[in-house]
């Protein structure tokens, strides 16, 4: 443990004092700050919704400042018969508009950005902070044609009114037959 009052930076208040100077009472001068930069960390960068520590950076905040959610699908190409498989697991910490009512149905709108492109929807959910969807689409589509593309979901309300509240995408250039898991942070509808 180190005092830091002997490298006190100019103009900085409270930096030059060190959070295990045990001599002064502890709530009165403690601060938390940021280990690269001495800035204070904000409450929402201390732990996400695991659990676990995410720097500043890491992080960014919408307009304003809350999360969309996350999407957590599974992708799998079986090359022997030339089928993608697509299976939408859950939604973690979605929000939506208030104007969607308190439990809207929800659904999420699949499409593989092909030439033509290929469309897929979920059963609707009772809208809630987790909600799982655990359905699986199977599309024949040859691999060449589908690494140069991109899958998109949107996820959507069904009731009061048709309406997408947010959306993620995900590049298919590596797709192979190794089931592979991915969590997409979902962002606000791009106009």
């Amino acid at each position: 443990v180190s005092d830091l009052r002997s490298s006190a930076l100019p103009g900085s208040l409270d930096v030059s004092r060190s959070m295990f100077d045990l001599r002064s009472p502890p709530h009165r001068f403690m601060k938390r700050y940021d280990s690269l930069s001495s800035v204070p960390s904000s409450t929402s960068s201390r732990k996400d919704s695991q659990g676990s520590n995410r720097s500043l950076d890491t992080i960014t905040l919408s307009g304003d400042e809350r999360d969309f959610g996350r999407l957590n699908v599974k992708l799998c190409y079986v090359s022997s018969v030339e089928q993608i498989w697509i299976t939408v697991l859950h939604c973690k910490d979605l929000s939506w508009p208030s104007s969607c009512g308190e439990n809207p149905r929800i659904c999420v709108k699949g499409i593989l950005t092909l030439p033509k492109p290929v469309q897929f929807k979920s059963s609707a959910k009772e809208g809630c902070n987790d909600i799982e969807f655990m359905e699986t689409f199977v599309f024949a589509i040859k691999l060449q044609s589908l690494q140069a593309v991109r899958l998109v979901f949107k996820i959507q309300t069904q009731t009061p009114r048709k309406k997408t509240i947010g959306e993620c995408s995900l590049a298919l250039r590596e797709l192979s037959s190794e089931e592979s898991s991915h969590w997409l942070d979902i962002s606000p509808p791009s106009k």
